[in-house]
């Protein structure tokens, strides 16, 4: 019998470098039990805490019942969706999706009550004095674990636009490189180890040229749930790609419980 899978969000941070589009990423520790020695977005599990509803109160564009209609979920899960996709870019990239950007110290203090576990989100916001930006994320994929996985996740993905003078960082206990890159060299780039979710996200926004292209885009995107089949050492698309297991996932004993599709 299949696993359920749990709730998790992902951020694709955007912005127009140089020469065009370019998307954060960061490569996880080797020993980390999740996504080790891959490259990754910011993201991880929505906590019963983002789905408190007082988080209304420091709430910013589009509300939460809006956000259930686009992601097709109850509006206390759409709100813990993206209130998860929000503390998790603060937690992992140090940026907070808010209006007005709070002070760097008030915000490297905020992150590190996050991080210890101290405190939601909610009332974080109000400590600051700030709102969540929600008008920042646009829905961009849904990515859930093959069946066969002991450890499973059911992933919405979500694209931003790095908002203007802000910076990120990593947080090193869970990465230990961070880059920007042009989509469509990262997906190209087979020496960056990746799981398809990263990877083709990657490639599809590789279409785009400019944040405000890849934003407009995501707002007519129609967005299927994707479910791999895992088979031996690939995992079978639903559009009949296969794609080989990345190196710390294929060796000996398979993905050893560690999800071939996560956040």
């Amino acid at each position: 019998m299949a696993v359920v899978p749990s709730a998790a969000a992902t951020v694709v941070l955007l912005r127009d470098g140089r020469d065009g589009l370019e998307a954060y990423l960061q490569l996880r520790p080797t020993g980390m039990g999740f996504a080790g020695g891959l490259w990754v977005f910011p993201g991880g599990r929505v906590d019963g805490a983002d789905r408190d509803p007082a988080v209304d109160a420091s709430w910013a564009g589009p509300p939460p019942a809006v956000w259930a209609e686009r992601l097709g979920l109850p509006v206390d899960e759409a709100r813990g969706h993206v209130v998860a996709a929000c503390r998790e870019t603060l937690e992992e990239a140090g940026l907070l999706l808010a209006t007005p950007p709070p002070g760097a110290g008030e915000l490297a203090e905020g992150r590190r009550e996050l991080l210890a576990g101290s405190g939601g989100l909610a009332g974080l916001l109000e400590r600051l004095g700030v709102r969540l930006d929600t008008g920042r994320l646009r829905y961009w994929a849904w990515w859930v674990t093959p069946e066969e996985e002991p450890r499973r996740y059911d992933t919405r993905f979500f694209v931003a636009g790095l908002p203007a003078g802000a910076a990120v960082t990593a947080h090193l206990a869970e990465a230990e490189r961070e880059r920007w890159l042009p989509p469509g060299e990262a997906a190209a780039d087979l020496g960056l180890p990746m799981l398809p979710p990263t990877r083709y996200t990657l490639r599809d926004l590789a279409a785009h040229g400019t944040v405000a292209a890849a934003l407009a885009a995501a707002a007519d995107r129609r967005v299927e749930r994707i479910l791999p089949v895992l088979d031996g050492a690939e995992l079978v698309m639903p559009w009949g790609e296969r794609y080989p297991l990345p190196a710390p996932l294929a060796g000996p004993g398979g993905t050893g419980g560690h999800p071939a599709v996560t956040p």
